[in-house]
């Protein structure tokens, strides 16, 4: 019987983590250093808090955002542009069978967790639990 290759619910295997990290690093010293011929890159400040790899670790994931999110989306678009040039610098540094393909995303997780944040304040949502709280005192 074959194994299944996908993606379970136990999450990434130790070594998708561990090769995401080795790119990510890699990837953040390129921007830190490196001079990038885009003018959408030129003297952008990038964080990369994470970088996701598939099972099979042919494609990366970075999750990237611009200091202070100023033009984030235009970033995303550069270095995506920039996508082959930067995994052949990547590919220069580390020792690997295989380079991953680099795609950037966004990195939205802090403004999802404002917006939840904010939801459950929100005036109907408080109704609804204390509505919710009365059913079950009442049970």
């Amino acid at each position: 019987m074959a194994k299944h290759s996908g993606q379970d619910s136990r999450g990434p295997s130790q070594r998708q983590l561990k090769v995401g990290e080795t790119v990510r690093k890699e990837l953040s010293d390129i921007l830190t250093r490196g001079r990038m011929s885009d003018p959408d890159l030129d003297g952008v400040i990038i964080t990369i808090p994470e970088v996701r790899m598939t099972p099979d670790l042919r494609l990366a994931t970075c999750l990237v955002m611009p200091l202070g999110g100023v033009n984030a989306e235009k970033v995303e678009k550069a270095l995506n542009r920039s996508a082959k040039y930067l995994r052949g610098q990547v590919s220069r540094r580390l020792t690997m069978k295989y380079m991953p393909d680099l795609r950037f995303v966004l990195d939205t997780r802090f403004d999802d967790d404002d917006r939840i944040e904010t939801l459950l304040h929100s005036p109907e949502v408080s109704r609804d639990l204390a509505s919710d709280e009365e059913t079950d005192t009442e049970n």
